[in-house]
Formats: C-alpha cells, sequence, structure tokens
C-alpha cells in the first residue's frame, strides 16, 4: 500500500509537533522524534499530550471539505454552485480508482497508526496511571473511529491491530471482511467507553472523547450493520441491538435537544452535543456559502429543489398531504423552520436586506460569476447575521455525535422491531417540538394517528434528512438504505423564480443536473488505484476496473 508505506515513513522520521517548545540542542523545535516525544524525562507528559491532541486532528473536518464543496453536493440535496466540482462525480458516476473525490485512506490510516504508536510508548511517559488508562482510551476510540470512517467507504479494509509498521516490514496486507472489521470496532468501543472521561465533561476537556461519543459511535455503527446495505435478509436482532444501543445513550441523562436549532452550531457548550472537533474561530462558513450579492459571499452551494421539499410545513403536513398549507404562489410561507435556518431562499432577511434570488437579482444576476444554480443558497452553521452589517468570526466547531441523531436512530430500529409504537412518536415528536412545529389539536405534530410502519420509516427517513442537513447523513443513508439507486437516478431540481410588474414572483421548478447511480458497484468506494497498484493482495470492489 503505497499511503501506508508513505505514512510508515514520515512517522518513523518526525513527528510534527508545532506547538511543542521543548528544548532540544541537536533538532530544530518543529522535527521531534518520536523517543523524545515519549520521554521518560517529561514530567508532566506535555509532548505526549501534544501527539495525542495531533491524533484527534486525523478526525473528519467539515462544511467545505472536498475541494471548497460539502459531501451533500454528491447527493440529492445540493450541487455545486462551482462548476466541474469533483464530488459530483458520486451523482454523475465519475468515480473510480484513479478519481475518489472523498478519499480518506491514507488519513485514516495516518490516525490508526498515530494511535498505535502512542499506545506502544506512553507507558514510558511519567505520569498519572489514571492519565494513561484515560489517554489509551482516547487513543483506542480514536482508532476505532477511524476504522469506521474507512470500512462505511470501502468495506472490509485491513486491520492492522497494535501493529507498528517499520520501514523494512512487509505491509502488503490483505482486506478482512466488512463483518470483522465492524466486530472490532464494537469490540474496541466495549472495552475502553467506561475508561473515558464522563458523558459531560469539564470545559478544559471540551473536544476530548469520552463515555457519550463511545455510545455514539457504538449506535451509529449497530444502525448501519441493522440497515438494508449490510443486512440484506432483515436480522430483527441487528435492529433490536442498534435500539438498545441508542437507548444507552438516552439512558446516560446527560443529553437533551437544545432550545435553539440555529445557535446550536455555533456553540462551544450545548446539551446536545455529544462529541465534537473543534476548530479556531473564523467566517470561513459564511464567506464560502454566503449569497454572492453581499460583500464577502461566494455562494459556493446550491441546495437543491429535491430537499426543499422535504421540508413539511410548520403544522407538520407534507405540502402534498391533505390539511397542508401549502401556497404554491408563496411556496415557503408557514413552512417547518428548519426551512429557514438550514437555506436561504428568495426574500430570506440577511445582512439588513432581503435575498433576491429571482432571475437578475443581486444574489442571482447572471453571467460567468459563480452563483446559486437552483435558487437556493446555504444557510445551516451560520452565524445570526440577518440585522448585522457585515460577518464576523464565529465558532464552526464540527460536530460530529449531537443527541438528535440518537433520538433519529432510537426510532428508526425501533420502529424496524416494533412499528410505530409510543417510544417512535416520542422520539420523533420531540424533534418536531424543537423544530417548531405546531402540536395541532391531537398533540401529535402532524404525524397522523393510523400511521403504518412503512409510512413510519419513510416519515423518519425524511425526519432525518431535514434534522441533519448538510451533516454528512444523507450521503451515507441513501446508501445504508440502499435507496441511492432510486434518488441518484433521477434529476437534481432547482427553482427558477421570475420578478413580475407588479413585485410578486412568479416560480418554475426545473431540472438543473441529471444523476447517475450504478447500483453494481457504487454502494462502496473503489479502492484507490494506488493501493491496488503498489499492493499485489489489495483487491478491488466489484464492478470497478481501476
Amino acid at each position: 500500500m503505497k499511503s501506508v508505506k508513505n505514512i510508515i515513513t514520515g512517522l518513523s522520521l518526525m513527528v510534527i509537533l508545532a506547538s511543542c517548545s521543548k528544548s532540544v540542542e541537536t533538532e530544530p523545535l518543529e522535527r521531534i522524534s518520536e523517543d523524545l516525544v515519549f520521554d521518560n524525562i517529561d514530567k508532566n507528559a506535555d509532548y505526549a499530550k501534544q501527539f495525542l491532541n495531533g491524533t484527534y486532528l486525523q478526525l473528519p473536518d467539515g462544511y467545505n471539505r472536498i475541494v471548497g464543496a460539502f459531501l451533500e453536493a454528491g447527493t440529492d440535496d445540493a450541487v455545486s454552485s462551482q462548476d466541474g466540482s469533483i464530488v459530483e462525480g458520486f451523482r454523475t458516476g465519475l468515480v473510480s480508482g484513479q478519481n475518489v473525490p472523498d478519499n480518506t485512506w491514507s488519513r485514516n490510516y495516518t490516525g490508526i497508526r498515530r494511535a498505535n504508536m502512542f499506545l506502544s510508548k506512553i507507558d514510558v511517559v511519567p505520569t498519572t496511571p489514571e492519565l494513561k488508562i484515560q489517554w489509551k482510551a482516547e487513543a483506542r476510540f480514536l482508532r476505532a473511529y477511524f476504522y469506521f470512517e474507512l470500512v462505511k467507504r470501502w468495506g472490509g479494509v485491513p486491520l492492522i491491530g497494535d501493529k507498528i509498521f517499520g520501514l523494512n516490514d512487509n505491509v502488503n496486507l490483505s482486506r478482512n471482511t466488512s463483518d470483522e472489521c465492524y466486530n472490532y470496532i464494537l469490540s474496541e468501543i466495549e472495552a475502553v467507553k467506561d475508561l473515558l472521561l464522563p458523558a459531560v465533561v469539564a470545559d478544559q476537556n471540551i473536544g476530548r472523547a469520552n463515555k457519550g461519543a463511545a455510545l455514539a459511535l457504538k449506535s451509529r455503527v449497530l444502525l448501519y450493520r441493522a440497515s438494508p446495505l449490510l443486512n440484506p435478509n432483515g436480522d430483527m436482532q441487528r435492529w433490536n441491538d442498534a435500539a438498545n444501543a441508542a437507548k444507552d445513550v438516552m439512558l446516560l441523562g446527560n443529553y437533551t435537544l437544545g432550545s435553539d436549532f440555529i445557535a446550536l452550531f455555533n456553540s462551544v457548550k450545548n446539551s446536545e452535543i455529544i462529541f465534537m472537533k473543534e476548530q479556531a474561530q473564523s467566517k470561513e462558513v459564511e464567506v464560502q456559502n454566503g449569497p454572492i450579492g453581499y460583500f464577502e459571499g461566494q455562494g459556493v452551494t446550491s441546495p437543491s429543489q429535491n430537499l426543499v421539499n422535504a421540508f413539511p410545513m410548520k403544522n407538520g403536513k407534507m405540502p402534498s398531504e391533505s390539511g397542508s398549507t401549502y401556497d404554491p404562489a408563496n411556496p415557503y410561507s408557514n413552512r417547518d423552520p428548519r426551512f429557514a435556518a438550514t437555506i436561504f431562499y428568495n426574500t430570506s432577511k440577511w445582512l439588513n436586506r432581503p435575498l433576491e434570488t429571482f432571475d437578475g437579482g443581486l444574489d442571482r444576476p447572471g453571467g460567468s460569476r459563480t452563483q446559486t444554480k437552483t435558487g437556493y443558497y446555504l444557510r445551516k452553521f451560520m452565524g445570526k447575521f440577518e440585522s448585522s452589517g457585515v460577518y464576523s468570526n464565529q465558532n464552526h466547531h464540527v460536530i460530529l455525535f449531537r443527541y438528535a441523531e440518537i433520538l433519529l436512530n432510537y426510532a428508526e430500529a425501533v420502529n424496524e422491531v416494533n412499528g410505530p409504537v409510543k417510544e417512535v412518536m416520542d422520539a420523533i415528536t420531540a424533534i418536531r417540538k424543537r423544530a417548531g412545529i405546531t402540536a395541532g389539536a391531537d398533540s401529535r405534530y402532524g404525524i397522523n394517528l393510523l400511521i403504518t410502519k412503512d409510512q413510519m420509516r419513510e416519515l423518519i427517513r425524511n425526519e432525518r434528512r431535514i434534522e441533519m442537513a448538510f451533516e454528512e447523513q444523507r450521503f451515507w443513508d441513501i446508501r445504508r438504505w440502499k435507496t441511492a439507486e432510486q434518488v441518484l437516478n433521477g434529476p437534481v431540481k432547482g427553482m427558477r423564480i421570475v420578478k413580475n410588474p407588479d413585485a410578486t414572483f412568479s416560480y418554475t421548478i426545473l431540472d438543473i443536473a441529471p444523476s447517475t447511480f450504478d447500483a453494481s458497484k457504487n454502494y462502496l468506494f473503489p479502492i484507490p488505484y494506488a493501493e491496488i497498484q503498489t499492493n499485489p493482495n489489495m483487491t478491488q470492489n466489484p464492478g470497478y476496473t481501476y
């Protein structure tokens, strides 16, 4: 494996610790060998801790992480406003071993090797036994997370255990099976969950792995294993296990849904956040995705009409459903409040003026400049700049697990086992209530009294789509559900908006971009060509030639 060999070489020669200030006369301070990092005279274990902190940096980045694009631009929820974005290869079928838009193979194996090195070296550092136990548990949690990032993309990958390969070792490893990888991940979670920090950590430990994070990872892993892609025979025990794992997080009693959906994503501490990757304050999300008619806005993400259509009305009814208040002449009025918190639409208030995404408007002027292709811009994750004049730096930490996902996981799994029972309703109505959907006279938040199991499954899937929009859930959900072959073999849609002489608007839904998904191969990524080329024991996933 070429990338694994490169990882071995790089980490064997040096450890990059830009924030260290240890005095080592014979080496530049930014290049410190592993023996000096794990040093028996480092009485405060500062450099070992820095190494562990560096391992956290291998966790997934969020937002516009794929050459300026969201991963959702490879689904039916968005397109990139920029022509030729590589992430759209997932939607157009232009993916091969030589073109893997979301190729995190090397990054995750770097994280795995860092974790293994830390585990093998930390005992020489003079710190307390209690702290060593905690740090080892963190490293093992991170390693399990990195393996999950690999297996959800490629299926079975090589498991290397605690091995740290040297320059002369044979690293031409064969792939383990998907089941072996999942079993390993789950066994690691079980081993460390009670050794980690408690579910709610002190301020100085925000961003560190904790028990809640371990149980949330277990919940996600078991939900994936229970879903049709990995559970084609519908084994109910897998669904039951997934339900129990989500329930374990709920029973911790430490997490609740936040009261402010918009503010949640700019929080440092919030009762809904289970685990996050910390980022420095910035205005990058606003600048990169903000509408182009405002100063600095680059507008590189265009949410789709497909996603807009998924948002119900404020009474919880879908626009086409009986009892809906949808008005095609005023399509954005009286919608689920999450709609306006997620998507900028024509007339949205922003930076002290209404958005203009009609033809020729300030935010859709036409011409060659990058601008919305769908009539929409992304609003989610941004600060509250409705009445501001300019953008300012905000917290944009990457939330990797939050409590709403756990409730959705629980509802989905319990519904598969028992149908739309009270526990399912309670989880979904809690999310809808927080969203601002009205209870209605029957206090069912728009959910029909006689809803069936199949109908509830579709409702939960849609609820997940809108609640978790642009949080890298949709991309994986349509794969684990095996619905990508339906939703990605139809056009991505947008809205053409014309301003009439009387200042009203006319709305016409249009096809914006085609989609192609080959069910015979596209449910897994192709193994990167470099791995196939340099490792004779590495086999390619079915359907890919390179």
